[in-house]
């Protein structure tokens, strides 16, 4: 019977694989679609002079964060997209490696807004309320990253490397500027959303197999007692996992259905949600990132810090409050 179940294991493992074949391809696809015509069209802003114009629009605010004004668009592109659009962005601009840790760091916590903070909604938190935190901590993220990150952290694997001008050019399309880049811009896309693909249907694969095994529930109870530390209820280790490895978007059924069934109750999922909305997708999102040259550790555990500070400030201000306390009132 062990040799049986010893022989099954590779099967299982193999099947998982072929499992994740079909929505993998569907991810490359959606890869292309998504971050070619955002980096497209950062090429012909540059081309075309309008990048400097959004650049020093928008240079007073970013320079408080240590920014040049045009990551303004990798930012904005985290918000109303996701991460690939901004991804896309990113590898068109000149950063150092300090920069682009604020940068990630900024979008990690802000990308993906709108159906983020509607699930978040559905789930038992104040849509206005959600989207106030997740705004301010991105900006207070930055700032805080700014004065603590030493200079030369990092290292930034940008492929464009597109210098936005010194000085105002004329609004118009520089042919010969647009096509000097075109070529190494689409040899050097494809080569990212290649590497995004491995590191997307790895995240994939290791989910899949997971719960194949079961293992998620039990990890689920291995977590538990870390979920105090967080200032979390232990009920929700499974969601915390689940939210880390896949997302909130991804994840958003099951933590629906935890709700639904009753096995988070709308006050502690409400409270999950604080934390979930400064820190979540610690896996797929982070190592995106890392594949830009982010060290790990920077863009991960300056969210998870902040997440664990949000929710003890939060149930810190219940406790004063508690009598004027009710989810989706405050």
């Amino acid at each position: 019977m062990g040799n049986s179940a010893f022989g099954g294991f590779p099967l299982r493992i193999l099947q998982c694989a072929r499992d994740n074949l079909k929505p993998a391809l569907t991810t490359i696809r959606f890869l292309l679609f998504i971050m070619l015509p955002v980096s497209f069209a950062v090429l012909v802003m540059e081309a075309s002079g309008l990048l400097y114009y959004v650049s020093r629009f928008m240079d007073p605010l970013m320079r408080l964060l240590g920014l040049p004004g045009e990551a303004a668009l990798a930012y904005l592109s985290s918000v109303f997209m996701n991460i690939y659009s901004a991804i896309a962005v990113i590898q068109t601009m000149t950063l150092s490696g300090k920069q682009l840790i604020i940068l990630a760091t900024m979008c990690l916590v802000a990308h993906n807004f709108f159906v983020e903070c509607l699930v978040m909604k559905k789930t038992g938190s104040h849509l206005r309320k959600i989207v106030v935190l997740r705004v301010f901590n991105s900006f207070l993220a930055g700032w805080i990253l700014h004065f603590i990150v030493p200079e030369g952290s990092g290292s930034f694997t940008g492929i464009m490397a597109l210098k936005v001008t010194e000085y105002a050019p004329a609004i118009g399309l520089d042919m010969g500027r647009f096509l000097e880049g075109l070529f190494p811009w689409f040899v050097d896309s494809l080569v990212l959303v290649l590497q995004i693909f491995l590191i997307v249907f790895a995240v994939m694969f290791l989910q899949r197999v997971l719960s194949e095994f079961g293992l998620v529930k039990k990890l689920g109870q291995l977590f538990s007692p870390l979920m105090g530390f967080l200032g979390l209820s232990s009920n929700t280790a499974y969601v915390w996992i689940v939210a880390n490895t896949v997302g909130v978007a991804y994840g958003a059924g099951i933590l629906i259905e935890e709700v639904k069934e009753g096995s988070l109750t709308r006050i502690e999922a409400d409270l999950f949600n604080h934390h979930a909305a400064i820190s979540h997708s610690q896996i797929e999102d982070t190592f995106l990132f890392v594949s830009l040259g982010v060290p790990y550790l920077w863009a991960a555990l300056p969210r998870l810090v902040l997440a664990v500070a949000v929710v003890w400030v939060e149930r810190a201000r219940r406790a004063i409050f508690r009598s004027g306390f009710r989810v989706k009132v405050v």
